[in-house]
């Protein structure tokens, strides 16, 4: 066996304060299991702007106890740099989730810190809600999001302004995630630091501040039938009690996702974008005649919604329909501040901001980047992440967005009205916008390198029978935003594309739009490029 790498193994072995991963790698060690080794010890799991992010497991690559205690350690040795005190954790109900936030606990009370815990596994928007309220310098949650079962993570706020950023309790960007991936590199022995018992577990004041000021956004209940789903992860509590303190009819529950559950067991990803994963609601909606399905993410900061629409019966909208339906419904109220939305969302939102007189602001991919629009009316991101109340959650927040989807539907059902409606009203000012993402999964990050560089290096000229009339690369930006890994390729027609790779699993995703006179016309142009585009990519 490799001497280097038996002795980093031994060392972090020795170090390791979690009996059960010490004793997955001493077995690995006894059986000279090289490979499995290997993959165990790649490197630190790296810290970023997703905070942390990967399968849980033992050894430095893996989400563990050594990984998190490592990793609170740098967090708090950031804080102590900056003068910062304070820090409240929350957690979802993924696999580990409850070990890690103790784990930050005790390192950070060990470190001297102010540490608050929230009581049970809570929405992430509940979390990014606390650090505000409670004037909190460092937010952190134990969550993976919509992630497969054998994930977890770690997402980290900054409440002030720190390293030239007023984050107002937004998710961290660079520096700040170089700061901190400093710090955690610097820890070299997790059993030498102090640990505390000193923290203080929140009561439900904090949870009960957020569902009176979310539920807040919906002040003309009335008697919609909305079916619910949780993805079986953790929103069905929170998301329950907005809309009975909103004065809703009580929500029709999708029974068999409805209570946490880190297994998953009715979906094959946790995610309501993914095909088949909100097909349990939407056979209740079809059993009780409903008006509307809501779907949230495992941690419920993301919204989906289904509608019963007149041409094809009930289907889900697009992240984008969603976001212009928010966008819209706002901008008619002549809001002061600013819209926004990532640059793989549709346009339709610039072409509203236009047509009502609000600024518009384009930012790079990932809710972090939205949050730091100050005076943000209404941001979104295609991948269903709505900001409705950034003054109360300065994130993404899938049980605000669903309470005032609900307000909306019932306003627009007073009037004789639909959503479908609502939506044409915007398609005849503006074009019908078809929007459409593919996602290709990899098992190995080089692979989306490898592609991405191919068409750096060797550029189409035409897709699917289009010209391509340009290709801006998005690591050398000439629209004064951030450099970011993709490509934007325009084809004759107007037609957009994108090409990334996503920034918390391992996929590469693209994005298309086409911009038509009706929606079919768009359907044909999509379905034309599809195949093409996702032979290019592969």
């Amino acid at each position: 066996m490799n001497p280097t790498l038996r002795a980093e193994v031994q060392a972090w072995i020795a170090d390791d304060p979690d009996p059960k991963t010490a004793a997955q790698l001493q077995s690995l060690m006894d059986a000279e299991d090289e490979s499995t080794l290997g993959k165990y010890f790649n490197g630190f799991l790296q810290f970023g702007t997703a905070g942390l992010r990967g399968p849980i497991g033992p050894g430095p690559s893996c989400m563990n106890r050594a990984v998190v205690g490592r990793t609170a350690a740098g967090i708090a040795s950031y804080m102590k740099k900056r003068g910062m005190t304070k820090v409240v954790v929350g957690r979802d109900a993924r696999y580990g989730s409850e070990d890690y936030t103790i784990e930050t606990a005790e390192i950070m009370s060990g470190a001297g810190m102010d540490v608050y815990v929230l009581p049970r596994p809570l929405p992430t928007p509940v979390l990014a809600f606390a650090t505000a309220h409670l004037g909190c310098d460092i937010g952190i949650m134990v969550t993976a999001s919509h992630n497969p079962p054998q994930d977890n993570g770690y997402k980290v706020y900054v409440g002030p302004v720190a390293d030239g950023i007023n984050y107002a309790s937004s998710q961290i960007i660079s520096p700040t995630d170089g700061f901190i991936a400093t710090d955690i590199d610097a820890v070299t022995s997790l059993k030498s630091l102090p640990r505390g018992s000193k923290w203080t577990e929140l009561t439900e004041e904090v949870i009960t501040e957020y569902v009176k000021r979310t539920s807040a956004l919906a002040p003309r209940p009335g008697d919609l039938k909305i079916v619910y789903t949780a993805m079986h992860g953790v929103g069905t509590e929170t998301i329950q009690r907005v809309f009975n303190h909103a004065g809703f009819a009580t929500l029709i529950l999708v029974d068999e996702q409805c209570t946490p559950d880190p297994d998953f067991p009715t979906v094959a990803f946790p995610n309501p974008e993914e095909p088949g994963a909100i097909d349990l609601a939407l056979k209740k909606a079809r059993d009780f005649g409903a008006d509307l399905v809501i779907a949230n993410d495992p941690d419920a900061d993301r919204c989906a919604a289904a509608i019963n629409d007149p041409q094809v019966g009930w289907r889900m909208l697009r992240g984008d329909e969603l976001g212009i339906v928010f966008g819209e419904w706002i901008a008619r109220s002549k809001p002061k501040g600013s819209f926004a939305n990532s640059i793989v969302s549709s346009s339709a939102l610039r072409k509203i901001s236009s047509h009502y007189g609000i600024d518009f602001q384009e930012v790079l991919t990932g809710f972090k980047w939205i949050a730091k629009i100050e005076d943000l009316a209404f941001g979104y991101e295609e991948a269903i992440g709505y900001a409705v109340d950034s003054d109360n959650v300065n994130d993404k927040d899938g049980i605000s967005a669903a309470i005032f989807l609900a307000q909306i539907a019932m306003d627009l059902k007073r009037d004789g009205l639909t959503i479908s409606d609502l939506l044409n009203q915007v398609w005849e000012r503006h074009g019908f916008h078809g929007t459409e993402q593919i996602s290709i999964r990899v098992t190995d990050m080089s692979a989306i390198t490898n592609v991405l560089t191919g068409l750096r290096a060797n550029p189409p000229r035409e897709i699917a029978g289009r010209a391509v009339e340009s290709i801006d690369d998005l690591a050398a930006p000439n629209d004064g935003l951030p450099p970011t890994d993709g490509l934007r390729i325009w084809l004759a027609g107007g037609i957009r594309i994108i090409v990334r790779p996503s920034g918390t699993e391992a996929k590469m995703k693209c994005y298309i739009e086409v911009v038509t006179a009706t929606s079919d016309e768009s359907q044909k142009l999509l379905d034309e490029i599809r195949q093409p585009l996702k032979e290019l990519l592969s």
